[in-house]
């Protein structure tokens, strides 16, 4: 079972990963709505992977209490599998944009989604499509003028990622500490979560916003957006390594509101 769960993590980061670079297609492309029109295509199948996630969560703490463990190392396990699929997401983000900049292009040639999708796994497509594989290089990030990106923005995404990358893992876990109130506890992840999306939306994905609208409007730098999704990308894999760090404390803490 754990397996299955490493695996479903694994999807949501990687595809969240990627999620932090359509920008950098909208400003280049100038296609804001098909861009987002397009990924909410892909977003829809890390959604689908994370509604499969607390279920199969559920049922390890379970499992874990009638056969009377500590499952922190299966948890772990899970968190290790956040950083992995955030470092998936990091080396594809060359080929996801080619890919992604051809896809938008289509889109506006299809107008249907469906359509794109069916275009898009024709035998011939596959081929150009694993040919299309782009390895990050150097020369990607050299010249970029990372000063310029405010660093406490940076410092706000590794936290609150970290809280988000553990939110339900720990609520899940905080019921080995209170396995009499572990429904309870457990219902504290979308509590925990839902905070951590209501951080990102007022301190993280406005400033990101501002900058990317500058950028596009002429008054920033390219570069400016290519630096920024960079470092907010570095900054959330910082945040899946500090959500190691945050398990315990965080079961602990919830934990402590049902004794």
């Amino acid at each position: 079972m754990t397996w299955k769960l490493v695996a479903l993590t694994v999807i949501i980061h990687f595809i969240d990963t990627l999620s932090y670079s359509v920008r950098l297609n909208s400003v280049r492309s100038g296609n804001f709505a098909l861009s987002t029109s397009l990924f909410n295509l892909i977003v829809l199948v890390s959604r689908t992977a994370n509604m499969l996630q607390g279920p199969l969560i559920g049922l390890m703490i379970d499992q874990s209490i009638r056969m009377n463990y500590d499952p922190v190392q299966d948890v772990r396990r899970v968190i290790l599998a956040t950083t992995i699929g955030t470092l998936f997401g990091i080396f594809f983000i060359p080929t996801f944009l080619k890919l992604f900049g051809k896809a938008v292009t289509k889109l506006e040639a299809t107008g249907s989604i469906p359509g794109l999708v069916i275009h898009g796994l024709s035998r011939g497509n596959m081929r150009r499509i694993a040919r299309t594989a782009t390895k990050p290089t150097r020369g990607m990030v050299e010249g970029l003028r990372f000063k310029n990106i405010p660093k406490r923005l940076l410092l706000l995404n590794a936290l609150i990622t970290g809280i988000y990358s553990i939110g339900v893992l720990a609520a899940y876990y905080s019921a080995i500490y209170v396995p009499e109130n572990r429904l309870a506890a457990s219902a504290s992840s979308g509590m925990i979560n839902g905070v951590a999306s209501i951080l990102l939306t007022l301190f993280i994905d406005p400033k990101a916003a501002i900058i990317t609208d500058e950028a596009y409007r002429g008054n920033r730098e390219f570069g400016d957006v290519k630096a920024l999704v960079i470092m907010l990308i570095g900054t959330k894999f910082l945040g899946t390594l500090l959500g190691q760090l945050f398990l315990l404390p965080g079961a602990r803490f919830i934990a402590y509101f049902y004794r």
